[in-house]
C-alpha cells in the first residue's frame, strides 16, 4: 500500500466499512467511500483527510445501477484509476420465519445485499479489466456457510454474495485482476444488536463463539485490508469469526 493507491469503500458509514475506510486512510491510500447519508459521508471524509488521506465522498445507493456506475467513474476521473474495491454496503433485514416472507421483504435484502454486490463488481470489474489489475474484496458473513433460522434472507443473501464472488474471480482472473471475499462473524456493530435484541440473548450468542466475544470493525478491516493486497488469492472467501465455524 502506498500514497498512490486508489481504494473505493462502499457502506462506509458505519461499522465494517467505516473501519476499513480507516485503515486503508491510515495506509495513506487515496479513498473514495459511499453511502446514502450525505451529512454523515462528509464527516467521514474529514476525518479522513485528518489521518493524512486524500479523500472524498460520494452520496450513492448501491441498489441504483446509475448512482454506482456514477461512484465508480468519479472515482476513476478523480483520481485516475481503481486499484481496490471494498463492497461493505448491505443490511440484514427484521428476523422472521420463511412462511411469514414476502417478495418485498426478500427485496429489501436481497436488492441491497446481492444486487447492490452485482452491480458495484460489474463497474468495478469495467475498469479494473481495462487497466489489467485490481482487487475487489466483497464482505460476506458466517451465515454465508451456513443456516440460521428466521433468517433465512440475509442468510441467502450472503450464500449469494460468496456464489458471485466465487464466479466473478474466474471471469476476471484473464485480466489480472482478484475477487475474494471476507466473511465475518459476531462483530460488534448495531446490526448485532438488532439481531440479538436483548443483552441476555446477545451474551447467550457470544458464549457459542470460541473465542467468548463478538470480533470488533477493527478486526475485520485489518483481514480486508490484507486480502484487498494478497497477491495469489482470487475466488477465496476468508472467515473471521472467533472459530465459529472451525466445528
Amino acid at each position: 500500500m502506498n500514497d498512490k493507491t486508489v481504494v473505493l469503500v462502499t457502506g462506509a458509514l458505519s461499522g465494517i466499512g467505516r473501519a476499513t475506510a480507516l485503515a486503508f486512510a491510515r495506509s495513506n491510500a487515496r479513498i473514495v467511500i459511499s453511502g446514502r447519508r450525505a451529512e454523515e459521508g462528509h464527516a467521514l471524509a474529514d476525518t479522513l483527510r485528518s489521518l493524512g488521506a486524500d479523500a472524498e465522498f460520494v452520496e450513492a445507493d448501491v441498489r441504483v445501477e446509475e448512482d454506482v456506475q456514477a461512484l465508480v467513474d468519479h472515482a476513476v476521473e478523480r483520481f485516475g484509476r481503481l486499484d481496490i474495491a471494498v463492497n461493505a454496503a448491505g443490511t440484514e433485514g427484521e428476523p422472521a420465519p420463511v412462511v411469514e416472507l414476502t417478495a418485498a421483504r426478500y427485496a429489501a435484502v436481497f436488492d441491497a445485499n446481492v444486487l447492490g454486490t452485482l452491480l458495484a463488481m460489474k463497474h468495478e470489474l469495467r475498469v479494473m479489466s481495462s487497466q489489467r489489475g485490481g482487487s475487489i474484496v466483497n464482505v460476506s458473513s458466517t451465515m454465508g456457510a451456513r443456516g440460521a433460522a428466521g433468517a433465512s434472507r440475509y442468510v441467502a443473501s450472503k450464500h449469494a454474495v460468496e456464489g458471485l464472488t466465487k464466479s466473478a474471480a474466474l471471469e476476471a482472473a484473464a485480466f489480472g485482476v482478484r475477487v475474494n471475499a471476507v466473511a465475518p462473524g459476531p462483530v460488534q456493530t448495531p446490526m448485532l444488536d438488532r439481531l440479538t435484541q436483548t443483552a441476555e440473548r446477545k451474551a447467550a450468542f457470544l458464549d457459542t463463539v470460541p473465542l467468548k466475544r463478538a470480533g470488533t470493525p477493527e478486526e475485520i478491516a485489518e483481514a480486508i485490508v490484507y486480502v484487498a493486497s494478497a497477491s495469489f488469492m482470487t475466488g477465496e472467501v476468508l472467515r473471521v469469526n472467533g472459530g465459529r465455524t472451525a466445528a
